[in-house]
Parts: C-alpha cells; sequence; structure tokens
C-alpha cells in the first residue's frame, strides 16, 4: 500500500510539472535559447561489450540496434553527434588506452545513412576512459547557446583512474554552458550504477539501468527528444515563515533552499474558474538518515487546508517530489476577485551524525495556473460527473437481485419443507 501511495504521488508531481511546462509557454519564451538543441551520444565500445547477456546477445549488438532505431525517430531540429570511447586501441598500455576516445560522427545536422553506416563499423576493442571521453564530449557541445545534452551509455566503471570521471562532471557543469549528462547502465552492478549516478547528479541529468534493447531504445529516444524541448530558467525565490509574508509567484518554475525540517511559504493568486497546478521536489545533496518525507498543502490566507499532495522516501532515492491540483469554481459575479492560496512546503529529512544543515536542501517548484475544466461544477455538484446514472442502475440492479434471491430462497425452503 505504501508503495501504491508513493507511485501515485510522483505520477501526480510528474503530471503537474509535464502541465507547467506545457501550459506556461510564455516563461519558456523568456528563457529559451535561440540556438538548435544539440546532443552528443557517447557509446562505451570497450572489450567487455562483447558479453552476450541483452536478450540473448551481444551488449554492443543491442546498442547498434537501438542507435539505428534512435536515429530514425531523432527530431529535425537536434543537431546529433555520435562519440566512442575504447574503440580503437585493443592493447595493454594504460596510457595509450585512457586516451582511447574518437567523435564517429561529428555533432551537426544529422544525415541518417551516414551516421548508420559510421555506427555498424563499431567493434568491442579496450579499455573504458570515460572521464577522457566526457572532457571530449563537452567540447564537441561547447559552441552556441543552445541547449547541450550528453547521453553516456556504459557496461563498466572508468578504467582510466585517478581521473574521476564524476570529478570531470562536476568540473563541466562549473563551466556553465548549461550541459546536463544522462547515463544509462547496461549492467545492474552496484559500483557502475554509484559511479554514473553521481556523473548525472552533478549536472541534474538522470541515471538509468537498462537490460532489454527496447528498454535502451525508449530512453535513448526520450532523452534525446527531451533536447529539443523548451526550456525554462528556474527563477530564484525566497519562501517565507508563514503565509502572510510569503512572495505572490506566478506561472513558472522557482528555486530556493529549505533547512531540515522546515517549512516555506509561498502565495499563488487564482481567479474563479482557473486551476491552480502546483509541484515541489527537494534534493537530497548531504548524507540524510532513512525514512523521510515531503509535504505540499494549498491553505487559504485563514488557515484552512484545501488540499494535499505527500510523498515518503526511505533512502532511496536522492530526491523526493510531489504535487497537488487546486479547481477553483466560476463565480456569476464577473467582478470575483482571486484568491490568494497559500502553498507550504513541509519536509521530514534529518541529518545524519556531523553532517552541516546550513545551507538548506535546494528545493524546485512548479506554479501553474490555467483554465479550469469547462463542467466542473457539474462535476462538483455530481460528485461522479456522467457516471452518476451508471451508480443508480447499479443500485437498483443490486436491490432487484437481492430481492429476487430472497424470494427464491423462501420458495425453496417451503417447497422442502412439503416433501
Amino acid at each position: 500500500m505504501i508503495r501504491r501511495q508513493r507511485l501515485a504521488s510522483g505520477a501526480l508531481a510528474l503530471l503537474a510539472t509535464l502541465a507547467a511546462g506545457l501550459a506556461f509557454p510564455g516563461a519558456a519564451a523568456a528563457g529559451e535559447p535561440t540556438g538548435a538543441p544539440k546532443v552528443d551520444l557517447v557509446l562505451d565500445v570497450s572489450g567487455s561489450m562483447r558479453t552476450r547477456d541483452i536478450d540473448g546477445g551481444t551488449r554492443m549488438a543491442a546498442a547498434k540496434q537501438a542507435f539505428n532505431e534512435v536515429l530514425d525517430a531523432t527530431p529535425e531540429e537536434v543537431e546529433l553527434g555520435i562519440r566512442t570511447l575504447g574503440a580503437d586501441y585493443p592493447g595493454d598500455d594504460r596510457k595509450t588506452g585512457c586516451k582511447d576516445t574518437a567523435q564517429l560522427y561529428p555533432v551537426g545536422p544529422l544525415d541518417r545513412t551516414e551516421a548508420k553506416s559510421a555506427v555498424a563499423t563499431l567493434s568491442p576493442t579496450g579499455w573504458t576512459p570515460i572521464g577522457p571521453a566526457l572532457l571530449k564530449a563537452a567540447d564537441d557541445l561547447d559552441a552556441g547557446d543552445g541547449s547541450k545534452r550528453i547521453v553516456l551509455i556504459s557496461d563498466g566503471e572508468d578504467t582510466c583512474a585517478p581521473l574521476d570521471p564524476c570529478e570531470v562532471a562536476r568540473e563541466i557543469a562549473a563551466r556553465g554552458i548549461g550541459l546536463t549528462i544522462d547515463t544509462l547502465g547496461l549492467v545492474p552492478n552496484t559500483k557502475l550504477r554509484k559511479q554514473l549516478s553521481c556523473i548525472a547528479e552533478a549536472t541534474g541529468g538522470t541515471y538509468t539501468s537498462v537490460e532489454h534493447t527496447d528498454e535502451l531504445t525508449d530512453k535513448v529516444n526520450q532523452l534525446v527528444d527531451r533536447a529539443a524541448d523548451p526550456v525554462v530558467t528556474p527563477v530564484a525565490t525566497e519562501g517565507a515563515a508563514q503565509c502572510a509574508k510569503a512572495p505572490t509567484l506566478k506561472s513558472g518554475l522557482y528555486t530556493d533552499r529549505e533547512e531540515f525540517s522546515q517549512q516555506r511559504w509561498y502565495r499563488v493568486d487564482v481567479d474563479p474558474g482557473q486551476e491552480l497546478r502546483a509541484s515541489v521536489s527537494v534534493g537530497a545533496d548531504r548524507a540524510v538518515n532513512p525514512d523521510y518525507g515531503l509535504l505540499l498543502r494549498a491553505v487559504t490566507t485563514h488557515g484552512r487546508e484545501i488540499v494535499r499532495g505527500e510523498a515518503a522516501g526511505n533512502g532511496r532515492t536522492d530526491v523526493i517530489s510531489t504535487g497537488l491540483r487546486y479547481p477553483k469554481a466560476e463565480s456569476d459575479d464577473d467582478d470575483a476577485p482571486a484568491e490568494s492560496v497559500c502553498l507550504q512546503v513541509t519536509n521530514a529529512f534529518s541529518a545524519t551524525s556531523g553532517v552541516k544543515t546550513t545551507p538548506g536542501m535546494p528545493l524546485e517548484l512548479t506554479v501553474d495556473v490555467v483554465d479550469g475544466p469547462s463542467q466542473a461544477s457539474d462535476v462538483a455538484a455530481f460528485g461522479l460527473g456522467r457516471g452518476w446514472w451508471l451508480l443508480g442502475v447499479l443500485v437498483l440492479v443490486g436491490f432487484l437481485a437481492g430481492l429476487l434471491w430472497g424470494w427464491v430462497s423462501r420458495w425453496r425452503v417451503a417447497v422442502w419443507r412439503t416433501n
């Protein structure tokens, strides 16, 4: 039951975030890059990619099939490139092996036939220089002001220490070029997951473990499509300790920091006939105790709760999210004022021993105010909307069936007694 509640909360937060991304194009346009979105697919072609454990074939075969399907589906506006690591040097010299990264297909307008031909030549060969490959990939994407994304696909940890790939990712993030690194692991290995997760988190990207070809295809397609989506630049804000002093927010994406077990308040004006959609995420950017929670409440200025969203975690993820929706009923008065809704964000994180509690943990709040459902009043009046008549029919059928069964039972008893 707890797991279902978490999934429901996460789905609500995701829906609210997606809805927000679609519904405030004005905010997106203000911070939207003008250049073409760019993606560099960085593929591990080291010797271990010969292993046959993905749908009966090798990891390399799965990667090639996924790449071919992704190249077919890449949006026209995306400039895409392919970089390899461990594809060319088969020897044992570590120094040489750790330089083995090359641009297989340059980042730019996509020629699908040429890119597929390049992918077909790949053969699992050497080392796993993830750090050097990421540095080169960042250089591949450095020019231009469009969105930039690296998608790293690997089946093993970096073999070129002391150049730590996680530190490399932090260095790339510090350049301030707006580059995101997403990572996909082809092996459900704890050490690999830890390293790839760290790389992704350093740049605000995602880590995914994939074990089937179709999963790999779907995820890479999703990430390439995401690069083409409009980018909304978060706006820094500072929540208050109480609703009366809270900043008034419009539709948009906001960032703040919240200390352990702290409350932050924000206000949103909602006109009659509009719907408020909000979601919040808090990231545990330091060591925290397991079993934590997040609460998002919509409250009137008089303190009455309207609706809430909540989520719980157990230490298996570094981010926790939840969301809510509040439709404001239409009014017969055309001059009816907007309702000031207070949003309260409360976390139940606690720091482990010796961990600093300041500054607060990063908080991301999405706010969206849109026109409400046209038949919201009808649904509210009946509770079940158009399904009301169906409930009535079911009740009536159940009642008649009960009467009939009771009559048949009494008749059978009477017949039995007669005999």
